[in-house]
């Protein structure tokens, strides 16, 4: 039997404006340019299943100039908490903001919590990985980078359980994949890991340089050319425990629905519309 087809509709999925911001952008996780003041942002998050609001409110924005992507996360939180402090420990176990970038025959996956520990891996779609491939080089020796197959979120049922449920099928995962460039930061607007003391939350700041692209570009420039879209996630985890009892599966929390339980969805993943006007006109 084939894998079911993906969940979401395109009635389901996002679009949003990323304006060019005419200063530099401080990455310190404060938020604090005039640029994100004037950013569109965001709707609340949503269950990525239902479609229906978020227990707690999330926001996202982007902006963009010549170097970098920039991301914002708003994240309200009374009790945040990180205990994931090892460079790409599954940081998702806990609580955490995420974004993925479509690249056509590949994807890479960023995931932070509130300590800042950070979480990568790049995929390319096994139909894609072929000799005399782009993605023949070095920095992809499935061999030498010990690269696995990833079939999608778990799945226990027989006809996906190697699978996965994506219609395009495997991916190979590279875990060890560091997106080059990066500058990320986290402000916690309260107090870490401290039930006793009710916080606001945390905020999220990335730059993602477009040097770093080459792989995601898919034939787009680099930077964008007025008018360009590209297809990211922006998602939020949250481990909740209530009287003690944790929540299974943990909420996942995303911009726009997916129909499923499954981030690895480029399908579903909001359009993001690249403009060369300003946020503050």
């Amino acid at each position: 039997m084939a894998p079911e087809p993906t969940g979401c509709t395109e009635a389901d999925i996002a679009h949003y404006t990323c304006y060019r911001t005419r200063g530099p952008i401080t990455v310190d996780g404060l938020l604090d340019e005039a640029a994100w003041a004037a950013a569109p942002k965001s709707p609340r998050f949503v269950d990525m299943t239902t479609g229906e609001p978020g227990y707690f409110d999330t926001r996202a924005a982007a902006l963009w100039d010549d170097e970098y992507l920039y991301i914002g996360f708003w994240i309200e939180e009374p009790f945040p908490e990180a205990y994931q402090t090892e460079r790409d420990s599954i940081v998702f176990v806990e609580n955490d903001v995420e974004v993925f970038i479509d690249g056509g025959d590949c994807y890479y996956e960023f995931e932070i919590n509130a300590a800042g520990t950070i979480y990568e891996v790049f995929f390319i779609w096994h139909d894609a990985y072929k000799h005399g491939s782009r993605f023949e080089v070095p920095e992809f020796d499935v061999l030498e980078r010990k690269g696995l197959t990833f079939g999608g979120d778990y799945d226990r049922q027989g006809r996906t359980f190697w699978r996965g449920t994506h219609p395009r099928g495997l991916r190979w995962a590279f875990l060890d994949w560091d997106f080059p460039g990066l500058k990320a930061a986290v402000h916690v607007d309260g107090v870490l890991n401290d039930r006793y003391t009710v916080s606001r939350g945390w905020t999220v700041e990335l730059a993602f340089p477009w040097a770093g692209m080459k792989w995601l570009a898919n034939g787009r420039s680099l930077p964008p050319r007025d008018g360009d879209t590209w297809r990211l996630y922006f998602g939020r985890f949250e481990r909740l425990t209530p009287s003690g009892i944790e929540v299974q599966p943990h909420p996942a929390w995303s911009w726009n629905k997916h129909g499923q339980y499954d981030t690895h969805r480029p399908e579903c993943f909001t359009y993001v519309h690249f403009s060369t006007s300003t946020g503050e006109e």
